[in-house]
């Protein structure tokens, strides 16, 4: 079904009656719009309950990361960049530092037992 729509002000987009029944959209019901491959998609937006909404969150990422381990150059991207990124986690920490249960800080090379 192709019906032509006019954009109104600010942007506003008069959905057919037919397809609006047809997807189950009524006055105040929340639509996303996504850009396609073949321009702007506009679609009903599905409150998931929060189980299903992470299991098809996880397969996503599944899908993704199984994409990124087949492509080897982007694999080898992907490792030089955490791998980069590692060294950043520590940034301003001291490793050599102790802390103590009420959080004070020991430094190793300051005087015996000093506290900071």
């Amino acid at each position: 079904m192709v019906d032509v729509s006019k954009v109104g002000k600010r942007g506003a987009v008069v959905i057919p009656a037919a397809l609006r029944r047809r997807f189950g959209i009524e006055e105040g019901s929340l639509v996303i719009a996504e850009e396609g491959e073949n321009g702007v998609l506009i679609r009903p937006a599905v409150a998931l309950p929060a189980d299903e909404y992470h299991q098809r969150f996880f397969v996503e990422i599944d899908r993704g990361y199984g994409a990124l381990r087949r492509d080897p150059d982007a694999w080898r991207e992907e490792v030089a960049e955490r791998q980069a990124l590692d060294g950043t986690l520590m940034d301003g920490l001291d490793l050599d530092e102790l802390w103590t249960e009420d959080g004070d800080v020991l430094h190793p090379d300051a005087d015996e037992g000093r506290r900071v």
